[in-house]
């Protein structure tokens, strides 16, 4: 497995992983996938200004993470928001654990201390989410901070989220 940093001749790929997880789950709150121009601007002002990493398997990506502003506020440059999507039957592989490290790594680099999250929350039967997303980041040493219930609603129901948060930097700065 190879991890680089995102090109825009990757936006295709990336749309093509992204989109199921808005046409068939709760996991992003979009309900219709953005187009491939809409997308590729979205990599493009994000790969700007933070970390966005693509994960490359016998020349294919199986995945990607990146990091964003948290708020647009000067008090919270020190903590972005992050997000990581795989094909989904990459998932339960290593490659997310993998894509997160090396995020951590670049995160840790530019002088970042918080890494944060906002992760839909579902039911363990629930057909469009479950819980892995905050299972996969509690053992990566994310800790649940906050929750919203009833947040969100998408496939005739309501869903909540939950932020987590991962200390990474020194906070004397």
């Amino acid at each position: 497995m190879k991890i680089r940093r995102v090109n825009l001749d990757d936006t295709k790929h990336l749309l093509e992983i992204y989109s199921p997880y808005v046409v068939e789950t709760a996991i992003s709150f979009e309900y219709e996938p953005p187009t491939e121009s809409e997308f590729r601007d979205r990599v493009k002002s994000i790969s700007s200004k933070y970390p966005y990493i693509v994960a490359e398997v016998d020349g294919e990506i199986v995945g990607y993470a990146y990091a964003n502003v948290f708020k647009g506020r000067a008090a919270y440059d020190k903590s972005v928001e992050t997000s990581i999507y795989l094909k989904n039957d990459k998932r339960n592989s290593g490659i997310g654990r993998k894509l997160y490290d090396e995020l951590e790594k670049r995160l840790k680099d530019r002088g970042i201390v918080n890494m944060c999250a906002c992760i839909t929350k579902a039911e363990e039967s629930d057909p469009h989410g479950d819980m892995a997303s905050i299972k996969f980041h509690k053992r990566l040493g994310f800790e649940v901070v906050g929750e919203f219930k009833h947040i969100g609603y998408k496939f005739g129901k309501w869903y909540g989220i939950v932020w987590v948060q991962k200390k990474i930097g020194d906070l004397a700065i």
